[in-house]
């Protein structure tokens, strides 16, 4: 069975192109800390980060986050697949899984998208968002700026000209206490304390997280969290202060963010979840809605980027009735 160290998973991984940051050794032992079992698996030129669940009665469910990743070189890829997804078969029926979710680190447009999917059912059970924006950081800063909607250019500009700056932070309380006041304002859940300084600790040593805090005469007013994988920068937490918002720090410190990540090598900035609707529908309405991710939505969309849609999710079932209970539940709390 091809389970590997994390050793070997660590070495495999460099050997991909901008692999995705939930496929990292550290997102393995981040989730291991918080009720899931990662397991790294490599079959010649494909591997995967395995992210097991434990259910009652000894089942489980199995989760792939935005993988597999492959390196070049080895067997023909369709051969590998096969290969690779029998290891998948025996190591989730050996656990007892339930079903296995696969949310591929591949575009809904991509041609081959499915190809590789033979025993799967697409589900409607997302667990990242599956649509996001895309800023294209290949450019020039000054082309960058050029795509953005004129407002966002304007209110990064306001932002300087008000006073506003943006440094790095080296700790993770001031970032917190932002998020607890965003949170109780827009009523959305975040994660513990203990959640975010894991998460710190883990990426940042190695150059893969940077926090960031925009000020005004030393008053916190909004603070995120980025990360870095290759050639790809994603945002993924953000927090904000009711003060001074007519300054804009949300606008700057999202532009120095961008401008951090390019400077490190990135070609790309994620800005990680915009309703999950086509780009019609979220034109017509955004001005009206505010539930869910509608409201950040606006905000987005004012950077310039392109709106992309994952492939998948694909889930492969080992357990037909209990499967049919957890869809059950989906539609239930959805």
């Amino acid at each position: 069975m091809p389970i590997c160290s994390i050793q070997e998973w660590k070495s495999f991984i460099k050997g991909s192109q901008d692999p995705h940051i939930l496929q990292s050794p550290a997102w393995g032992e981040l989730k291991s800390r918080f009720g899931w079992n990662p397991v790294q698996v490599i079959n010649e030129n494909i591997g995967a980060q395995i992210l097991f669940q434990d259910l009652p009665m000894g089942y489980r469910i199995a989760y792939i986050p935005k993988g597999p990743v492959t390196i070049s070189g080895g067997q023909n890829l369709k051969k590998g697949w096969e290969a690779f997804q029998k290891d998948l078969d025996e190591i989730c029926r050996e656990r007892k899984v339930v079903f296995l979710k696969i949310e591929p680190d591949t575009w809904e447009d991509d041609p081959s998208r499915g190809d590789f999917y033979d025993g799967y059912q697409l589900s409607s059970h997302h667990i990242q968002p599956p649509r996001t924006i895309l800023i294209n950081l290949e450019e020039t800063e000054e082309m960058i700026l050029a795509r953005m909607k004129s407002k966002t250019r304007y209110n990064i500009r306001l932002a300087e000209k008000k006073g506003v700056s943006v440094r790095k932070l080296d700790e993770v309380e001031p970032f917190y206490q932002l998020l607890i006041n965003t949170a109780d304002r827009s009523e959305f859940g975040i994660h513990t304390r203990e959640y975010y300084q894991a998460v710190f600790k883990l990426f940042h040593p190695f150059g893969a997280c940077q926090l960031f805090i925009a000020e005004y005469q030393g008053q916190p007013l909004a603070s995120i969290m980025v990360f870095i994988s290759g050639r790809r920068c994603w945002y993924f937490y953000g927090a904000s202060s009711n003060l001074h918002r007519e300054k804009m720090p949300t606008y700057l410190i999202q532009w120095e963010a961008m401008r951090w990540a390019k400077r490190h090598g990135c070609l790309s900035y994620d800005l990680w979840g915009v309703p999950d609707e086509d780009e019609s529908v979220l034109e017509e309405n955004f001005l009206e809605r505010q539930d869910g991710l509608w409201g950040v939505y606006r905000f987005k969309r004012g950077f310039g980027g392109e709106l992309k849609r994952s492939d998948g999710p694909w889930d492969k079932v080992y357990n037909q009735p209990l499967y049919s209970l957890y869809k059950l539940y989906t539609r239930a709390v959805s």
